[in-house]
């Protein structure tokens, strides 16, 4: 009798080591006609002018996939989840898109607060992370096997910014106005740390929520510190009310330095060119119909014909991420798991993305495709690229 009852442990044991072990051959989200993918992003909340645009990205490179055939006899379907940048939104869609939808994977997840609230949810159902729209560090860092990012950080970028604002153009009193979120607080902490390695202490700081509508206490509060730049911790409509409420104060002298989050065409078309001037980082330049080469041209009409408007800067990550994630699933080959795609976008070399000269590369111990970024300033309504230099850090 005891001889059955060891016997009976020893085979549960090995029935449940068996069943962790096949857990990835049976990968959520792929059947033999289909694969699912997921988002959770900003489509109708202030940010919605990078994520609405990121999903339309996406949705236009599924569509040329599947009428060409899909990949290996699969077509690919995108569930859009609109979190409105509030956390407790994402965490809701992120349950959804794991639980009830069953993503293989989610790409384009727009948002830091939003991908650090709802990484561990992804990582207990062994769904990868790829090609968020964030360029917080810990999107890639440490290293996770489910983590992938295509992005110069911006802990790197804003370092860069107050680096060449001190030894390019002379400046000295370095502050920093940024978001009272994960995201804003990466900013704070690049400057902090960048002014250090100078010998340079920060004069003065100011938060804002993302919600905010009025920045008039905070612009004052570094005007009335003689700030000579202002490192940027916000993202599009932040970015407009710092800026504008400055010049509207008469406060011109004071440069503004932001990051990938504040380059964006809407910033740059403010009405009467009071937003020119301010400089951002970013990876390549916003597809723009007044410059542009044949291929990105007829990319563009392309886009405006199916979605009835413009692209930004948000549609072209939503289609380049999705090409390179199409590269991946097509290079795992028919029997498609986590493991075996994980392996294929690892072995992605030398992808050069389609609007810019960037080129992307990853491996078994580098998920974060590439660290270049280039200084824009705007000009008559547009970013403008400065120079040629890349102030990867």
């Amino acid at each position: 009798m005891k001889n059955k009852s060891l016997l009976s442990i020893i085979f549960s044991i090995l029935f449940i080591f068996t069943l962790t072990n096949c857990s990835d051959q049976t990968a959520q989200g792929v059947s033999d006609t289909d694969i699912v993918l997921g988002i959770h992003t900003d489509i109708s909340g202030p940010v919605s002018s990078f994520g609405k645009y990121s999903v339309e990205g996406i949705q236009m490179k599924i569509d040329e996939i599947n009428s060409n055939g899909g990949i290996h006899g699969r077509q690919l379907t995108i569930i859009a989840e609109d979190h409105q940048y509030q956390v407790p939104r994402a965490v809701q869609a992120a349950n959804k898109l794991l639980n009830k939808d069953k993503v293989f994977l989610m790409v384009g997840n727009l948002g830091t607060p939003q991908n650090n609230a709802v990484f561990k949810s992804q990582e207990e159902k062994n769904v990868p992370n790829l090609f968020p729209l964030s360029a917080a560090r810990s999107m890639t860092e440490p290293l996770h096997r489910l983590k992938f990012g295509a992005l110069s950080t911006y802990y790197d970028q804003s370092r860069a910014g107050i680096k060449w604002a001190v030894e390019e153009k002379g400046k000295s009193k370095i502050c920093v106005l940024y978001q009272d979120t994960d995201f804003g607080q990466e900013i704070y902490d690049a400057a902090v740390d960048q002014l250090a390695a100078m010998n340079m202490e920060l004069v003065e700081k100011a938060t804002n929520k993302p919600t905010d509508t009025d920045l008039t206490s905070q612009i004052t509060k570094l005007r009335n510190a003689n700030c000579e730049v202002i490192a940027m911790g916000t993202i599009v409509k932040d970015t407009i009310l710092g800026y504008t409420k400055a010049r509207q104060m008469g406060w011109s002298e004071v440069m503004f330095v932001g990051q990938v989050a504040s380059y964006h065409p809407v910033i740059a078309s403010q009405p009467d060119g009071i937003t020119d001037g301010f400089y951002a980082f970013a990876q390549f330049k916003s597809p723009d119909k007044n410059s542009c080469s044949k291929d990105i041209c007829d990319w563009i009409d392309r886009y405006e014909v199916k979605f009835g408007n413009s692209p930004n800067i948000g549609s072209a990550y939503g289609y380049q991420y999705m090409d390179l994630t199409a590269k991946a699933l097509e290079i795992a080959g028919k029997d498609l798991t986590v493991d075996s795609f994980i392996e294929a976008l690892e072995s992605i070399k030398d992808y050069k993305i389609p609007f810019g000269e960037t080129v992307l590369s990853f491996g078994p111990d580098k998920h974060l495709g590439s660290n270049e970024s280039y200084l824009f300033m705007v000009k008559d309504g547009s970013f403008v690229q400065m120079d040629d230099k890349n102030y990867s850090y």
